[in-house]
């Protein structure tokens, strides 16, 4: 089926569901105060049209796995560098960083600089050896000099468990949009983006999904940046000014200056900041796209890029957030308020702290600019949902099927269809978890992605590029550790545990596991692998000479050659 076919047929059922919604006595009733905005709606809608005709165009150009996969490897270091950062500027960066610093204040950062201090990683260390060695996954990388089974198993489970926490993450910052943008039941908004987020990846791969980044990463950027010129002029364009009356109007008062107020003590920020620093190279949506560009070069080129991309970003977000303390509190309309008119400004935000720069734009430009924002803001949600699914159906199909169970006997057309089966299987995941996680802060869920990221994927990958002692054992054995150990600290701690189980006291203290599991993680691999005597495990340690040497070189060594 073509994917403009599709398009009317889930514009059909959304149009029905939006009817249902907002008829009397309908299956649902609307949110409180839905902010039904023609511009908005309009404006989703044509992006959703003009994507899906990308889409198709894609569809027709994606003939094999490798066109699926990496879009054929011909895309540029700067298309590649700005579709990495709009894999950034996601949900959790633009709506839940800017209601982080709304809620919290300068703690709000913290994200922004932990995300930010993580390339260095990827630009000197990881990224030529990573695009030399791979082909399709980081897990080509890991894999190239060891037993392919326990590896490639390994490798799946921890990037699977990635995809899905990440997608989360995504899901809830959609559905919320989704539901303020139209009124719709939160459960209706997770399965539009659902739908929208397979034909994407069903038909169009990776051709598909770099193009909608590029667009929506080119319009995030030039509305951030709008929106934050808007609200630096209501205050002269004085940060000081700004951050005066931030002050002034928060219930936190001159204590948002300072840190303290999200961190709890030195030892979770320090499991923070190691999660978001290493997590960065852990990702495996992100390490995926350095496959997408011909050559090492175009790699390096591809983060240089990014860097800066990503940098700008986030300091506008810092901008919107402390602007928004003090221009959304001159509008009592965006909050629930109480019989005297009454409202408090960090948790009466209608829509919730997610929404902040949502709202912001509608009080610095009006119905116009909020419409332009929400639908690149959707925008920004869809494609970066796009680039996680792939990323976890590319896991199945490449990883396990034809890396693995097929050994070597392979069938590109079976792959294919693998990938999209797998596909369908991660939305209907995403949107059940969406549902679960409505309530939480999507910039906090990312913190804990990136912790499982950093555990389990990091480790593994940075030891199997520059340490020889490493074997297949140590390899699966510290990944493992590390995915368990992050994953069961994770579940443990009081933002699981008490937040969304209920439960009354956390057994855990850590906020985010990463200074437990990341260095475990390591010991695994370096203690599993010193143990490791084995015949197959001194071929392994023999075999990184001409690892390394292709990894930094991109040429085969001599006995390659002739072999």
């Amino acid at each position: 089926m073509k994917p403009i076919r599709v398009l009317g047929a889930f514009a059909l059922a959304t149009a029905s569901s939006l009817a249902l919604a907002n008829m009397p006595g309908g299956a649902a009733a609307p949110m409180p105060k839905p902010q039904h905005n023609p511009v908005a709606i309009g404006m989703f809608l044509l992006f959703v049209l003009v994507t899906l005709g990308i889409t198709q165009w894609a569809a027709r150009r994606t003939r094999t796995a490798r066109d699926f996969y990496t879009g054929g490897g011909g895309i540029s270091g700067l298309q590649n560098g700005l579709a990495i950062a709009g894999d950034y500027m996601s949900a959790a960066s633009f709506l839940g960083l800017s209601g982080m610093v709304f809620m919290f204040g300068f703690d709000g950062l913290i994200y922004s600089i932990g995300f930010l201090v993580g390339w260095p990683f990827v630009m000197f260390l990881i990224a030529e050896p990573l695009r030399n060695l791979g082909k399709f996954t980081f897990a080509d990388v890991i894999a190239y000099r060891f037993e392919q089974g326990p590896i490639r198993l390994m490798t799946s489970a921890n990037a699977l468990m990635v995809v899905i926490f990440y997608l989360v993450v995504q899901m809830v910052g959609a559905g919320k949009l989704i539901e303020l943008l139209f009124g719709l039941p939160y459960w209706i908004a997770e399965i539009v983006v659902g739908a929208l987020m397979v034909i994407y990846v069903f038909f169009g791969g990776m051709k598909a999904t770099t193009w909608v980044q590029l667009i929506k990463a080119g319009l995030l950027l030039c509305g951030a940046t709008f929106m934050a010129v808007l609200a630096l002029a209501h205050f002269g364009f004085s940060p000081n000014e700004m951050f005066r009356q931030a002050v002034n109007v928060h219930p936190g008062a001159l204590s948002i200056m300072a840190p303290g107020k999200l961190i709890r003590d030195p030892l979770n920020a320090l499991s923070l900041g190691i999660a978001l620093m290493f997590g960065t190279a852990g990702f495996p949506h992100i390490l995926m796209r350095f496959f997408t560009v011909p050559n090492a070069k175009e790699a390096r080129k591809s983060v240089f890029y990014a860097t800066g991309f990503i940098g700008y970003f986030y300091l506008l977000t810092f901008v919107i957030g402390f602007s928004a303390i003090a221009l959304l509190a001159q509008h009592p309309e965006f909050f629930r308020v109480d019989a005297a008119g009454h409202f408090n400004l960090t948790t009466d935000l209608l829509g919730g702290s997610n929404m902040v720069a949502v709202k912001l734009a509608q009080a610095v430009g009006g119905n116009l600019f909020y419409g332009f924002i929400a639908a690149v803001t959707f925008a920004t949600i869809l494609a970066v949902v796009a680039g996680l699914t792939l990323s976890g159906a590319t896991t199945v199909s490449h990883d396990l099927y034809a890396s693995w169970l097929a050994r070597g006997r392979k069938n590109e057309q079976r792959e294919m269809r693998i990938s999209r089966v797998a596909t369908l299987v991660l939305s209907v995941v995403a949107i059940g978890l969406g549902i679960l996680f409505e309530h939480a802060n999507v910039a906090f869920l990312v913190g804990l992605v990136a912790a499982v990221a950093a555990s389990a994927n990091f480790p593994v990958l940075v030891m199997s590029i520059f340490w020889s002692g490493m074997t297949t054992r140590g390899a699966v054995a510290g990944g493992v550790l590390g995915l368990v150990s992050s994953v069961l600290l994770t579940v443990f701690s009081k933002s699981v545990w008490v937040d969304v189980l209920h439960h009354a006291h956390a057994p855990v203290f850590l906020d985010n596991p990463a200074l437990v599991s990341v260095p475990l993680a390591f010991a695994g691999i370096w203690a599993v692998s010193r143990l490791d005597t084995s015949a197959r495990a001194r071929k392994e340690r023999e075999a990184f000479a001409a690892q390394e040497f292709y990894g930094q070189t991109g040429l085969l060594p001599m006995e390659a050659v002739e072999h």
